[in-house]
């Protein structure tokens, strides 16, 4: 079982850093709840910039909404031809 040193590390089981893809200087985040703590991987914002606005322009529709009820179809009550 893993201990706390002096300096307040803990070495986390191999186990757990593979499930998380932990690697070394990978940076972590600790919540304390309900008497527990709770550690989550960081994920950098500019992993997630590097993606923004990929699909702009590649997706068969103009919006979200419009790709969601292209790919749910006609729903039942409902016309594609305006009745009036």
């Amino acid at each position: 079982m893993p201990t706390i040193t002096s300096k307040g590390q803990v070495t986390l089981p191999k186990e757990i850093r593979d499930a998380l893809g932990l690697r070394p200087g990978t940076e972590v985040e600790f919540e304390l709840r309900e008497g527990q703590v709770i550690l989550h991987k960081r994920v950098p914002v500019e992993a997630l910039r590097k993606w923004q606005g990929y699909l702009r322009g590649r997706l068969p529709a103009d919006s979200v909404d419009d790709m969601m009820e292209k790919l749910r179809g006609e729903r039942p009550g409902e016309s594609v031809t305006d009745p009036k």
